[in-house]
Parts: C-alpha cells; structure tokens; sequence
C-alpha cells in the first residue's frame, strides 16, 4: 500500500487508515485479529481509535490483538497508532471534555489499554469553548515532551478552531504543531470543503477523513431498502443526515461509474475520497475480514478523471447538476 507524509510532517501514513470504532461491540477479538491481519499484510499502518469508542473496549481489543498479531514478524515500528482523548459517552450522551485532567487521564489510560508506552498520534476529539484552549494544548505539549505521544493531531474542529488551535500550538513547540485533522468527508458529505480543506492545506495538516463511504450509504447497500444487518436497522445510522435529504441521485451515480469499471460501488467512493486534494488517509471501518478486504482492493483503484469530475460534480452542494430525491 503507498505510503504519504501526514500533511507537512515526517510522518508516513498509509493511505488507507483501518478503524476500530465498531471493535469492543459488534467485532469481537477474534473478527478484530483478522482484520488488523489483512490490513497489515495489505501494506496498511496507520490504525485510528479512540479513548471513547466503546467506553474503552475499541482500546482493550486492539491492545490484545497487536502482539498476537505483531507476533514475532513484526514490530512495533510497523504501526502508526493513533488513538483520541476527550470525549467520553459514558452517560450515554456524547460529553467532551478537553481539560488538561481528562486528557492526561485519557492518555494514561489510552496508553495502558493497548499497551504501549507511546502513541504516534494523539488527536484532540472535539472542542470544548468552556476549557481555555491553553490549557487544551499544553497538555498536548506535555505529553510529546514526556515521550508518550510523537505527533498531535485534533478532530471536529471547525476552520477557524482548527486555524487557531494549530497557531497557539506552533507558538508552544515551533517546528513542532499539530500535523492533522480528522473529518468526515464523502461524496454524500463534503462540508470539509468550503473552510476545513482550505485551512488545513495553509497550515500544512493533513486530512483524515472518517466515514468515506457514509456509514455504508455509499455502498448502495440502502437503494432499495434497509437490510435488517445493517447499521441504519441497528439504530447507529444517523437517517436524517444521511439517508433522506441528500438524494438517491449520488449513489445512483456512484452505482453507475462502478458499473462501467467493473467495481464494487464502495471502491469507487472510497477512491474518488482517497485522491482528493488534502487528503492523506481515509478511515475505513468494517463488522468483518470479508468487509475490510473490499476497502483494502481499493488499492489497486485509480478512477479516471473524466469520471471523478462527474461525481464531483454530481455531489457538489453547491451545483445546479445535483440530483434531487430521496433514498
């Protein structure tokens, strides 16, 4: 799998990351051993989690499965770990909380889980204008100054936090600032664009981009119904965001290019996402082995520019071209 500098760093990422937030509840050990198996051997080294994906069990999984996979074959080295802090759904609510004490809690925590003494890449979850974004990155400084974090990252941040967060963080360690943002970015949701893409290409942090194939809608798995395996069925698929204003049009046009190509319509979203200027490595996220594998033969995928113009196009908000309808 190719490898890209994450933004302006020294940092090389696949270009394809694996995502853990599924692991802890609907993929247990076993299916997560495999997957963390295919995507490595696939060439794959950056794999994302988070402090708050399954109260911690994301965590717990992934730190079982990376020495049993690891093994004697490989080593450390050969994994960018990434992991997030601040965020917590213990109440059953969505809480962030970006205090120099809940992020080194986190950390220490994070740390212990999957256990490792250091992470690659420790990316801020949300932003919280209640906690003085001072102490938010101070703590952020410490923990690269201890030696348990290499690179700081943050997420869901909007332009001008991400701007201002990524100023006051040079200024803490010059030659030494954030070097990422994590977002979600497809064909169905391209808000990134308009500030995010642009502030993140001026302050030289790359893009990583979560849900690439929006929560599965791009798949094409929805055109004609909800499967009763499916993430909209089970509840954790957000319909008013995904399913029903933004028009059976996009997939209908994903499901066409794919057909023309001979691909899957997931491999044609996920590449038309993967190529996109800024963008260093879209998160992928998948139940089973047999799931990620199609991601991971997106490799092999590159779209011609004819037909990733069309979809630009297709999916653009902003443009008289967009179908309309509803899934």
């Amino acid at each position: 799998m190719q490898q890209r500098l994450l933004g302006s760093s020294g940092l090389r990422v696949s270009r394809l990351g694996l995502g853990t937030m599924t692991w802890g509840r609907s993929t247990d050990q076993h299916e997560a051993a495999a997957q963390l198996t295919a995507f490595l051997d696939a060439g794959g080294t950056l794999v994302d989690t988070a402090a708050s994906y399954a109260d911690g069990d994301a965590e717990r999984v992934l730190g079982a499965v990376l020495g049993q996979v690891l093994g004697n074959r490989r080593g450390r080295a050969d994994v960018v770990l990434a992991s997030k802090a601040g965020v917590s759904r213990r109440t059953g609510e969505r809480t962030v909380d970006v205090s120099r004490r809940a992020l080194l809690h986190d950390l220490d925590a994070t740390l212990q889980r999957l256990g490792t003494d250091h992470l690659d890449l420790w990316q801020i979850h949300g932003w919280n204008g209640d906690v003085p974004l001072a102490e938010t990155l101070s703590a952020a400084a410490d923990a690269v100054a201890s030696g348990r974090v290499r690179y700081v990252g943050v997420s869901n941040y909007s332009a001008w936090q991400t701007s201002w967060a990524a100023c006051a963080f040079e200024a803490l360690r010059p030659g030494g600032g954030l070097v990422s943002t994590q977002m979600e970015y497809s064909l169905i949701n391209r808000d990134v664009e308009a500030e995010v893409l642009p502030a993140a290409a001026a302050l030289g942090l790359g893009l990583l981009p979560y849900s690439p194939l929006a929560r599965g809608v791009l798949t094409g798995k929805y055109r004609h119904g909800t499967p009763a395996d499916s993430r909209a069925a089970a509840g954790e698929l957000d319909s008013a965001r995904h399913l029903l204003p933004l028009g059976r049009g996009i997939v209908d046009a994903v499901s066409r290019a794919a057909d023309g190509l001979d691909l899957t319509p997931a491999a044609v979203a996920l590449a038309w996402v993967r190529d996109r200027p800024g963008v260093c490595s879209p998160i992928v996220g998948a139940r089973t082995a047999a799931q990620l594998q199609e991601s991971l033969d997106v490799e092999q995928v590159e779209l011609p520019n004819e037909i990733s113009e069309v979809l630009a196009e297709v999916s653009d908000p902003t443009s008289s071209a967009r179908p309309n309808g509803t899934l």
